[in-house]
């Protein structure tokens, strides 16, 4: 009698396309993987503030104190303590200070200032001319914004914003938005935050004055001011 022969059984094999074979990485390689992968910005967003690890030292920093003065002469302990708050404030201070400082109000114009239009184009020409970059890109905003006030399409104001104005001049001229917005950015970092302008920085800006001074405003005149709103 003739033995039927078992079924071959066939185990799929998953082909790799070249160059996809899967490498089992070393301990050297797999540590180079795992910091190039932790380096990745998302990782760094996920980290905790520098406000954050500042009160978590300031917890870690009187739990190791109180622990440490424990069964200490009572004034002493007292003088420790007094020292370790003054450490702390210290470092409140010098931390906490440039943020409240960031949340003044950033005006476009010196307290007083009534130039017009004109001479702040002609105060930025100068500048650029001498490569003071920093005065031309401020000197050029401003300008923008006296043009605005003079052609009626922002309303004259003390202590506007850049931001304020940035806000409605980005509607009123929705093809050149994108500039307007880099340009009040552009004021604030050179201005407020230090961070040195270009020479392309005065061009851009410059070009963007001279589109501005041809272009009609897409909404009404006299837009009121309206608190800037982050998109």
């Amino acid at each position: 009698m003739t033995v039927p022969a078992a079924p071959v059984q066939v185990i799929p094999v998953q082909v790799f396309p070249a160059g996809d074979v899967p490498v089992l990485p070393d301990a050297d390689q797999a540590r180079r993987w795992a910091e190039q992968e932790l380096s990745r910005p998302v990782y760094q967003a996920a980290e905790p503030t520098l406000l954050e690890r500042f009160w978590q030292w300031v917890g870690n920093f009187f739990t190791e104190l109180l622990n440490g003065i424990a069964g200490v002469d009572p004034t002493l302990g007292v003088v420790l303590l007094a020292v370790g708050a003054a450490a702390v404030l210290a470092a409140a201070v010098f931390l906490v200070r440039p943020r409240l400082n960031a949340r003044h109000r950033r005006e476009v114009f010196d307290s007083g200032e009534v130039r017009v239009a004109v001479d702040h184009r002609r105060l930025a020409e100068e500048a650029a001319a001498r490569a003071e970059w920093d005065t031309a890109v401020t000197e050029r905003l401003r300008a923008i914004i006296r043009s605005a006030e003079e052609r009626v399409i922002l309303e004259p104001r003390p202590g506007r914003t850049a931001a304020e104005a940035g806000h409605v001049l980005a509607g009123s001229f929705p093809a050149a938005s994108d500039d307007i917005i880099w340009l009040v950015r552009r004021f604030d970092d050179v201005r407020y935050g230090h961070l040195p302008a270009t020479a392309d920085d005065a061009e851009r800006a410059g070009v963007l004055d001279t589109l501005l001074g041809g272009l009609s405003p897409a909404v009404s005149p006299l837009v009121r001011d309206a608190p800037a709103v982050p998109r």
